[in-house]
């Protein structure tokens, strides 16, 4: 039977209609985000992780023996409702199991008392027991599982805390660690010395998780590969010195290294009661203090304990479970929405705009952090990714709110003042945050001393903040947004150092977003914001890429396993916030009117729901890709390979953004309908 004869296409009518469509879409998004803005100016969004955050949680209130009551059952009914189906916890949606977050996840159950005999403890415990059990955990979870006596000290890296008495200039000292791993290293120092335990019952301990005896475990420190004299076996070697020297009875040094992190540890306290606006070096640093005799009434402990329990943790929608951020990201959300807004034709004097950069020049930090002291002499500015992060100022979200200071207007003369005065202030010092190749990184300069991240205390997250082509893309658009060309010096040593990145098919590693389809993104309307030729060879090919990665559902998508198998670059499930990332990269190429623009505008109508937003359960951020070095590998590990972490991902951080799925459409959105440049 034959099919009816359908009518002819008229390519300006359809044209025509999308055009309507994404403008309905533009004034839905835009007023989800009008209503949403808090009184004081910003938004602000769930910060979704893995559930190592709960179960660190449950493990952090045991060691202090703080009683937190029904807390603790909300926060072990929301690790339930996150176990696979095979018995697993994952680090990122969609991934496989992940062993170490599952032995912690299973642990922090029992510690809230679910009883091991549960069919979905059983579950757990078989995941665990097949992929080898608690000796082929990752090294933090081992430090967490001897805190409690279920694992030896013995297994663990000897780091002392004569550390801190290491001067600035030497190869290595504390500040040659980025910001996250500094903050986590000065409290660890103390726990991997003094080896502080607090046992559990019997009935509470792990033996079942252990093929064997524990008596007969397996305690050295995991391979990181290397040959006879590498850097790795260089390492390991300094860390039996290391050994042999805490067995020494007399260690002039000791008693005073100790005091300085403890000092050092009390002195970086943020004002909310966190440490470094992040997880880990909170919970690291309470314990170590706790083990030194701080007592849970002491301003630093409480006010450390009760931050927790405010804004850091969301209850579920039906109040039964309670989830515990690894960070919050008002600053980032209020930054990447305030853009959105402007891109999409509000007026830079709308109040909304107003209230966002009264709130920005508030948070201003005016302050010398951690940055200043490899870096001196530059006068403090910035903005933090948190409500309250003073020592750790982030580039990233600075560059973006500067884009938005500049095109901001106030009506009163006095906020308008202050406003240039920011303005003027903000850009300053991130040009003297520039690091020697060109590029920027997140929160120091020059953080790249890459021998670092091959000590065995390595084998998860990052260890350096190197630069990266997307927060350098960000700052070259910053700049571009406020008239410099790419002759300005800045410029052009950042533009040097983007191209030098660009990969042989045209595109770009994405280091704080996943992942390729994050990196053209952040490029291309930077260079479109400087003046470069989006005509040319370099910029095509970048176009190139993403056409040839796009789904057939004309959205884009790319899984976070791309970190650890290249050959899964630019594919996965379309997502709405990799779809506009591709979508201001092409509008930035002057690609408006391609095939390719107009599928992917129509993806993000058709998905959009009706107030304004969209689903995205998919991790599009990243924390850590898992490298240690905090750079993209020359030469990735394969399968067997020593340090290989898997598609899992078990030494990475991936993070799902709550509003990316919201104020990136409004990007590109605003840009289409704008006719494809930035109001």
């Amino acid at each position: 039977m034959s099919e009816a004869p359908q009518p002819d296409r008229d390519p300006a009518t359809e044209a025509e209609s999308l055009e309507d469509q994404a403008t309905e879409a533009l004034s839905r998004v835009r007023d989800y985000f009008l209503r949403t803005q808090h009184p004081d100016g910003y938004w602000w969004g769930e910060l979704e992780s893995n559930p190592t955050m709960e179960a660190e949680y449950v493990m952090l209130t045991r060691f202090l023996g703080s009683d937190e009551g029904e807390r603790i059952l909300r926060v072990a009914e929301d690790i339930r409702r996150r176990q696979s189906p095979d018995g697993s916890w994952r680090m990122y949606y969609g991934a496989p199991g992940d062993l170490s977050t599952t032995i912690e996840c299973y642990f922090a159950l029992k510690l809230a008392g679910t009883s091991p005999d549960e069919p979905a403890m059983i579950r757990a415990r078989d995941f665990i027991l097949a992929k080898g059990g608690i000796p082929k955990a990752r090294i933090f979870t081992k430090i967490w599982l001897a805190l409690f006596g279920q694992w030896d000290w013995r297994g663990t890296p000897a780091m002392p805390p004569e550390l801190m008495l290491v001067p600035t200039w030497a190869p290595f000292n504390l500040y040659k660690f980025a910001s996250w791993a500094r903050a986590t290293i000065v409290p660890t120092l103390i726990l991997l010395t003094q080896h502080p335990t607090r046992p559990v019952p019997a009935e509470l301990a792990l033996d079942e998780l252990y093929l064997g005896s524990r008596a007969d475990a397996d305690l050295s420190l995991p391979s990181r590969g290397g040959g006879l004299f590498s850097l790795e076996r260089a390492f390991v070697t300094a860390d039996r010195l290391l050994r042999w020297y805490e067995k020494v009875p007399w260690k002039p040094l000791r008693g005073f290294a100790t005091r300085r992190a403890e000092r050092w540890i009390t002195e970086h306290q943020e004002a909310d009661g966190s440490w470094g606006g992040i997880q880990p070096p909170w919970v690291y640093s309470l314990m170590a203090l706790s083990h030194l005799g701080r007592s849970l009434d002491e301003p630093v402990m409480a006010k450390g304990l009760e931050a927790f329990r405010q804004r850091w943790s969301l209850p579920s929608e039906d109040g039964e479970a309670l989830r515990v951020q690894a960070c919050l990201s008002p600053v980032w959300d209020t930054a990447l929405a305030t853009l959105g807004l402007l891109d999409s034709g509000l007026p830079p004097d709308h109040e909304a705009i107003q209230r966002a950069t009264r709130w920005f020049i508030r948070e201003e930090i005016r302050v010398k952090g951690d940055w200043a002291v490899l870096n001196p002499g530059v006068q403090p500015s910035g903005w933090a990714f948190e409500f309250e992060n003073d020592m750790y100022p982030d580039i990233d979200d600075s560059s973006i709110i500067v884009m938005d200071v500049a095109a901001a207007r106030m009506t009163d003369a006095t906020e308008e003042r202050a406003r240039l005065e920011v303005l003027a202030r903000s850009t300053t010092w991130m040009t003297r945050m520039r690091s020697k190749n060109g590029g920027w990184g997140a929160f120091d300069k020059d953080n790249d001393a890459s021998y670092l991240a091959k000590i065995p205390f390595a084998d998860f997250g990052e260890l350096l903040d190197p630069p990266s082509v997307d927060v350098t893309a960000h700052v070259i658009e910053m700049f571009g947004r406020q008239g410099y060309a790419k002759d300005h010096p800045a410029v052009a040593r950042g533009l040097g150092y983007i191209w030098r990145e660009q990969e042989a098919d045209g595109a770009w590693f994405g280091r704080w977003g996943v992942n390729y389809v994050y990196g053209i993104g952040s490029v291309l309307p930077a260079l479109a914001a400087v003046g470069e030729d989006m005509t040319q060879p370099r910029v095509r090919r970048a176009v190139d890429w993403l056409v040839a990665h796009q789904n057939d559902d004309g959205g884009w998508g790319e899984s976070p396993a791309s970190y650890v198998d290249p050959s899964l670059r630019g594919q996965g499930d379309s997502t709405a916030s990799q779809t506009a990332w591709a979508l201001v990269a092409l509008l930035a190429a002057g690609d408006r009117s391609s095939e390719s623009t107009r599928h992917g505008i129509a993806y993000l109508v058709r998905t959009q729901l009706p107030d304004g937003t969209w689903d995205e359960p998919q991790f599009t951020g990243c924390g850590f890709p898992g490298y240690g070095s905090g750079d993209q590998p020359a030469n990735y590990r394969k399968v067997g390979d020593p340090g290989w972490q898997g598609l899992e991902l078990g030494s990475g951080f991936m993070i799902n953004y709550h509003l990316y799925r919201n104020y990136f459409p409004l990007w590109a959105l605003g840009r289409y309908v704008g006719k494809g440049s930035a109001s």
